[in-house]
């Protein structure tokens, strides 16, 4: 092997990148439109059976907790902003400001999920009981479902956080998960407006 052969399996040149994006948020973005295009194909089967009925929505015998809902919307929005100040925290090099930011993010993400099972439970239909509990319990369970991914990285970069894994520098780990729960949450608020309010 060659001086120069041995330089370069030594210290291989960097990876080539055609964006401008990181690699990894690229990749998260990518995703996160793959899961935009499942969620619209459950809002167009949403609307599809919303506008067959021609009848009020909800149908007769339904009662959604649109204030409950509202409450919880307020919850999960409020999150969205603790997982920014976590960000921001960490690129100055705040660690305690990281930290708090994460912990705050998975408790008010934990409540808003367990408080949307304790709302399955008293809603008085299932999602077999008409189209309309179907379509509900699908548009509510997969972003339930989202949460509960998004709580699972949350609760990987809270662990790593107090490990002192991140620093001003490297924090791709909260970075990634982050932009994450900004899209759970932003679909929240399309559901929440769709289902509850329209």
């Amino acid at each position: 092997m060659t001086v120069q052969a041995e330089a370069h399996a030594a210290h291989p040149p960097e990876a080539h990148q055609s964006s401008r994006v990181d690699a990894r948020t690229l990749g998260m973005f990518l995703f996160i439109a793959s899961e935009v295009m499942l969620f619209g194909s459950f809002f167009t089967a949403y609307f599809f059976v919303r506008v067959s009925a021609h009848t009020h929505w909800p149908t007769a015998g339904h009662e959604l907790p649109v204030f409950v809902a509202g409450i919880n919307t307020i919850i999960l929005v409020s999150s969205s902003f603790t997982m920014h100040w976590a960000l921001q925290a960490i690129k100055r090099g705040n660690r305690a400001g990281l930290q708090a930011g994460l912990t705050l993010t998975f408790l008010l993400g934990l409540t808003f999920l367990l408080t949307q099972i304790r709302e399955y439970s008293r809603l008085g239909f299932a999602p077999y009981t008409d189209a309309f509990g179907t379509i509900f319990y699908c548009l509510t369970g997969l972003h339930g479902a989202h949460v509960f991914v998004g709580l699972t990285l949350l609760l990987a970069a809270t662990i790593r956080s107090y490990r002192g894994h991140y620093t001003a520098d490297a924090h791709w780990g909260v970075e990634i998960p982050g932009i994450y729960w900004h899209f759970v949450d932003v679909m929240w608020i399309v559901v929440y407006t769709t289902v509850y309010i329209l």
